[in-house]
């Protein structure tokens, strides 16, 4: 089979997508709709986006409530750059602090304050709420979703 360009140039057609291909296809199809649904939510009811509730997360979590910017980054997959950006949001909006590395002064440590622990503890019920519904809607709307849904609950 050939599928014609624009231009009229053909092509053969694309093989179909392995077994593993689909499922992962299935997946980000899947994280897409759930991840748009937690932002709008997040935004909407608590005023911060998906990557602050989660670094707010991990900062709550994290042993004395601080962590390495690269640390963080690592933790919520972005770049320095973009962990660097997301930092100066929360200190910006009073949820963090920058604070020096006793042994290198080159490190720089984000902490959590009490306005970013309570921010966080109000949304994350929210995000709970959100999540359950956002995958049972998916679930109920595309039978290709619902199986991952029931595989990702099983693991």
């Amino acid at each position: 089979m050939t599928v014609s360009a624009p231009s009229g140039v053909q092509f053969p057609a694309p093989p179909a997508p392995s077994g593993d291909a689909s499922m992962w296809n299935r997946v980000l199809a899947l994280h897409v709709r759930v991840e748009n649904r937690l932002a709008a939510v997040l935004q909407r009811r608590h005023g911060i986006g998906l990557s602050e509730y989660r670094a707010l997360g991990h900062l709550a979590a994290a042993p004395d409530h601080e962590l390495r910017m690269q640390e963080l980054a690592d933790r919520i997959g972005l770049n320095q750059s973009s962990v660097t950006r997301l930092v100066a949001r929360l200190h910006e909006a009073e949820f963090t602090y920058r604070d020096l590395c006793p042994n290198d002064r080159r490190g720089v440590y984000t902490v959590l304050t009490d306005a970013g622990r309570t921010r966080h503890a109000e949304a994350a019920a929210t995000y709970e709420e959100t999540l359950r519904e956002a995958l049972e809607e998916a679930a109920r709307a595309d039978p290709d979703l619902a199986a991952v849904v029931t595989a990702l609950r099983a693991a």
